[in-house]
């Protein structure tokens, strides 16, 4: 009797990309996180950042953007950020992928590598949720038994783990990087009748009561520079009412500019106005078929009239019109209890209908362990506030 053969290992190889193959590779995909565009990179421009490709038998295979972050107090090293990416196929062994990836950027001065696949764990249902905040003795969604997992997500934590990589996603989902747990609505196969009815009855009123009190949204892309200036301004409001950090509004012009160059369909701005007066207003981000709702700023003055309500509807219904398969509210965390202050932000996105999403999250693999030893350090003090 003969054993099975095995496949043959994949022979694949790291090199620099230039922008215009790395647009022509996302194109050709269903959809890519708008932070594994090259137009990010460029935004960030802090960092320094390089378009990198697979390549398997000169042929062009995956594809991913790479943030090379200076960390203090070790300048000569790097730690290379691939933000919810890169764009390779996940669903095999890894080592053909990550290794020839961990080559390249350690003789390009890297310490470390941080990446977040893009790939589920679990889903809940907005009622799975509703259920959970309900219940005693529930205070996070992963206590929730009732959920949808996924085997790949699964799969590749179990693989990276193997492999060396460290998860870097604390148990709230909100760490250094990008969140671990969003919001999301599917679109895929539904009408605007489909997506009010998945909406809570609070959701539904308010949306009904902007468009009698005559609230108005409009959206621009490219000429949207005219009203970023009353964005920033409802911005800023916003953060000192609800204590963040702002960005100037040279990072949104930027933004705008960066992103619309690269697609003209990328990024849009939504104004909602009530009788002249600025209300509420929000940042649209597509790639293919996934829209994400990026900030937001309201005005504390006529909150009754629900600007936020009318600009989050008119982002969905044009994100569906447009053929998109999902309406990302980005992030959440995976808290459930009530007593939590951010227990807020699911209830609040939770009311859209939609799903809890867990991601496989962040993980580092270093590649220069005294000097990621030292970066942890360094990390941790300042978290502590050191």
């Amino acid at each position: 009797m003969t054993s099975p053969q095995r496949e043959p290992a994949r022979r694949l190889t790291v090199a620099p990309i230039t922008t215009t193959e790395h647009l022509a590779f996302i194109r050709a995909r269903t959809s890519v996180s708008f932070l594994q565009t090259p137009a990010w990179g460029r935004l960030k421009s802090e960092w320094r950042s390089e378009s990198l490709g697979w390549y398997e038998n000169g042929r062009l295979v995956g594809a991913g953007l790479v943030l090379h972050r200076p960390v203090p107090r070790l300048q000569r090293w790097t730690l290379a950020y691939l933000a919810q990416g890169p764009a390779i196929e996940w669903n095999g062994a890894l080592g053909p992928w990550l290794d020839p990836l961990a080559a390249h950027l350690k003789a390009h001065g890297a310490f470390a590598i941080r990446l977040g696949p893009p790939l589920r764990t679990d889903t809940w249902s907005a009622q799975e949720v509703k259920q959970g905040i309900a219940a005693p003795g529930v205070k996070r969604l992963t206590d929730l038994s009732a959920r949808r997992k996924d085997p790949l997500g699964t799969t590749v934590s179990d693989r990276l783990a193997a492999a060396g990589w460290l998860p870097q996603s604390p148990a709230d989902g909100f760490g250094a990087g990008q969140p671990q747990y969003t919001y999301e609505i599917p679109l895929a196969g539904r009408s605007e009748a489909d997506l009010l009815r998945g909406m809570n009855q609070l959701w539904r009123r308010n949306i009904k009561k902007a468009d009698r009190e005559g609230v108005d949204v409009t959206s621009a892309g490219a000429a949207a520079a005219r009203d970023l200036a009353a964005f920033h301004e409802l911005y800023l409001h916003t953060a000192e009412r609800d204590r963040f950090t702002p960005r100037p509004l040279d990072y949104f012009t930027a933004m705008f500019a960066e992103l619309n160059a690269e697609d003209p369909e990328r990024i849009r701005l939504y104004m909602a106005r009530h009788r002249g007066d600025p209300v509420a207003g929000a940042i649209l981000v597509r790639v293919g078929t996934h829209a994400w709702y990026t900030y937001g700023a309201s005005s504390t003055v006529k909150r009754e009239v629900r600007g936020s309500n009318a600009c989050q509807w008119a982002m969905i219904r044009d994100a569906l019109a447009g053929g998109c398969e999902v309406y990302d509210l980005r992030g959440i965390t995976s808290t459930l209890d009530t007593d939590d202050p951010q227990a807020g932000l699911i209830q609040f996105k939770t009311g859209t209908g939609g799903q809890a999403v867990r991601y496989v999250g962040e993980w580092d693999l270093p590649l220069r362990p005294a000097v990621y030893r030292a970066f942890d350090l360094v990390m941790r003090r300042r978290s502590r506030g050191r």
